[in-house]
């Protein structure tokens, strides 16, 4: 499903610090990131007459957080205040005012982070007071280098990278696959079909090209889309080297390695720990992951034939029904177990039960008011966007808010009376209720235990959205436990969270390794590639060569967002949900547990909601599941019969890469 929501801050700003949230692996362009409007103050250390040549005291650091903390909150309140407007009314001018506070915020952020290594070593600090300072000096993607003219380069390199990713168009040439296809893959947007099939003046947007990867079956169109949009990012191989050696200046300006180390670093755990406990919860899921892979391959093996599709080796990448591999849900059609075994029509009840956008979220509300939640306050309802206005563009894009950071919860989606939209509401609410439980705490706190802890969250309710649920609050008159349309629904879901995790993996093993100078830049795209076919499995279309780079056509790349967030998220909803089910005295399988209801799991729930980034990330976990490492076992266990399918499916075949 594609209803992640959006709250991290990218580009020089926020990395950790919590934004309107959202921030989709999926896809981009996304809207740029929040900025504050706020003025620098001169300085933000509290006041502090110190002379900063003397010895700093657990006193001054004291006074220092609590400015910073001031400081902070007026440029968020502004920057999302700007940023609401400007999603809610998209002008020129809108954009502007959302974008005004970029700099400033950056050049704050840069001076307060290395204000704050006057405290490294001072005795006597607070626990309290140590942790805000280190979140505060995690809170840079891309740290800016203290010397201006380079700040501002790398701000506009970053700045162009973007552009350029947004702006990507493809122009295929006459006579190609998809210039004789124009119109096909249009229909659903004709004012962009502007030529007639055949011609060559038909420009391909990113979402464009998707469509093609998703509803074409036809290998030369699917390998022209392919190769077409990964034409865009060429150009920006020479820009992404520059960002990296200006990124890794001021990342050693504020006392790390460089930028890998940094990011590395906030997981409260050192770096070369951190990597290697990603590669322990790889391990794990890597023989479901395998069995998928095995069955897909043959699959398409039946449907585009050996010489295309290898018995054994990677699957090429462009026959996944996604830009990026990343999700293979698009291809569900040639994947289907079960062929007309009809899945739950959740969408037709909706309507036939005449549910309007705000009786959706209502429903979605009382969800967790049954867990022992509060209600959702009035300004919820009042200062929300539920469906697409009439006269002016709006990003539809759902999104879960705080604007004030001062529990002024919103979200902002243009629902529709879907089943995916239903789910997307308990997912968007569920980021609203971590908000909501953490509201109170200093600033820097107020954001999950790691950057992978709100998705997980928003994932982890709307794994409770099962047939069982929806037959208690009257969408469903039964909810018949059938085996064969319960294997075709985990394989749809098992072909996004699945199917994703190499590729959650890959994208930043590969940036630091680019950042720590192992892979130079005559390597970028042959390390790219390495490791793109050592974890998911797949290839290229054609031959690729350091003439390209296709890390860049991934938005995250070129936009400085990291994602191992998002590897981490799909680990830890099951992991969350298994421990709900048990505080809830579930005993059935995984994936026929609903906490809804269920006053326990919302004790158990609010208890690591509430305590925010205040504590490592184990102690939050351990808040709700007693336990203190992360674990891919419910994972495994809740796709359990799947697992037993595709092990009966993929018997006897040579599987593995």
């Amino acid at each position: 499903m594609s209803h992640k929501v959006r709250r991290i801050a990218a580009i020089t700003a926020l990395s950790i610090l919590p934004l309107a949230c959202g921030g989709s692996p999926a896809e981009g362009p996304q809207p740029p990131p929040p900025s504050g409007a706020a003025k620098s103050e001169p300085s933000t250390s509290a006041g502090s007459s110190a002379s900063k040549d003397a010895p700093a005291t657990a006193e001054e650091a004291q006074r220092f957080v609590a400015q910073v903390d001031r400081d902070l909150r007026k440029r968020w309140v502004a920057r999302d205040r700007a940023m609401w407007v400007n999603q809610n009314f998209i002008t020129d001018d809108t954009e502007s005012m959302a974008a005004t506070g970029e700099s400033d915020t950056a050049e704050y952020v840069t001076r307060a982070i290395q204000e704050a290594t006057r405290f490294d070593k001072v005795p006597g600090i607070a626990p309290e007071v140590q942790r805000q300072l280190l979140l505060l000096k995690l809170a840079q993607i891309i740290p800016a280098p203290s010397n201006a003219k380079e700040r501002d380069e790398l701000a506009e390199i970053e700045a162009w990278m973007t552009g350029a990713y947004g702006k990507g168009k493809y122009r295929p040439p006459g006579g190609s696959p998809l210039a004789k296809a124009a119109g096909k893959y249009l229909k659903a947007d004709a004012s962009k079909a502007k030529a007639p099939a055949g011609k060559a003046d038909t420009s391909y947007t990113l979402g464009d090209l998707s469509r093609v990867l998703s509803k074409s079956r036809s290998y030369d169109e699917l390998a022209e889309a392919w190769t077409g949009w990964h034409s865009i990012s060429a150009p920006m191989r020479e820009k992404f080297a520059r960002y990296a050696e200006l990124g890794n200046k001021g990342a050693r300006e504020i006392g790390f390695a460089d930028v890998g180390a940094l990011w590395r670093s906030g997981y409260d755990m050192p770096p070369e720990a951190f990597e290697a406990d990603l590669e322990r919860l790889w391990q794990q899921v890597r023989p479901l992951y395998e069995q998928l892979h095995c069955y897909t391959r043959a699959k398409l093996r039946d449907k585009y034939g050996k010489d295309k599709v290898p018995e054994q080796g990677p699957i090429p990448a462009h026959l996944l029904g996604n830009m990026w591999a990343q999700q293979w849900d698009g291809i569900y059609d040639l994947l289907e177990p079960y062929k007309g075994e009809a899945s739950l029509d959740v969408g037709k009840s909706l309507k036939d039960k005449k549910y309007d956008a705000t009786k959706m979220v209502k429903l979605g509300e009382s969800f967790f008011t049954s867990l022992g939640f509060d209600a959702l306050p009035k300004t919820f309802w009042e200062r929300s966007l539920f469906t697409k206005p009439e006269g002016r563009e709006v990003v539809c894009h759902a999104s879960a808010w705080d604007v004030n950071w001062n529990d002024d919860l919103r979200i902002k989606m243009c629902i529709e009376p879907t089943e995916e939209d239903l789910i997307t509401i308990h997912h968007e609410l569920g980021h609203n209720y971590y908000y909501h439980q953490y509201y109170k705490l200093p600033i820097l706190f107020q954001q999950g235990a790691n950057d992978g802890f709100h998705e997980g969250i928003g994932d982890t309710l709307a794994l409770s959205v099962t047939p069982q649920y929806l037959k208690g609050i009257n969408l469903l008159t039964a909810a018949p436990d059938n085996p064969k349309a319960n294997i075709n629904q985990q394989m749809k879901m098992a072909l996004d969270k699945i199917a994703f995790m190499p590729f959650g993996l890959l994208i930043d093993k590969w940036r630091w390794d680019v950042f720590s100078g192992k892979t130079p830049k005559d390597k970028y795209n042959e390390s790219w590639w390495a490791l793109r076919t050592k974890y998911q499995g797949v290839s290229a279309p054609g031959s690729r060569s350091e003439a390209d780079f296709d890390p860049g056509a991934k938005y995250h790349v070129p936009a400085s967002t990291p994602y191992t967030r998002y590897f981490l998220a799909r680990i830890y909803q099951f992991q969350f949900h298994r421990a709900l089910c048990k505080a809830s005295g579930h005993t059935g399988r995984l994936d026929t547990c609903s906490i809804y209801g269920n006053k326990e799991a919302g004790k158990k729930l609010a208890a690591m909601l509430s305590m925010g980034a205040s504590k490592p990330w184990p102690e939050a976990l351990a808040a709700l599941s007693g336990e203190t490492k992360a674990d891919a076992s419910a994972m495994l266990e809740y796709f359990a019969p799947l697992r037993d399918y595709l092990g009966e499916q993929t018997k006897g075949m040579k599987c593995g890469w």
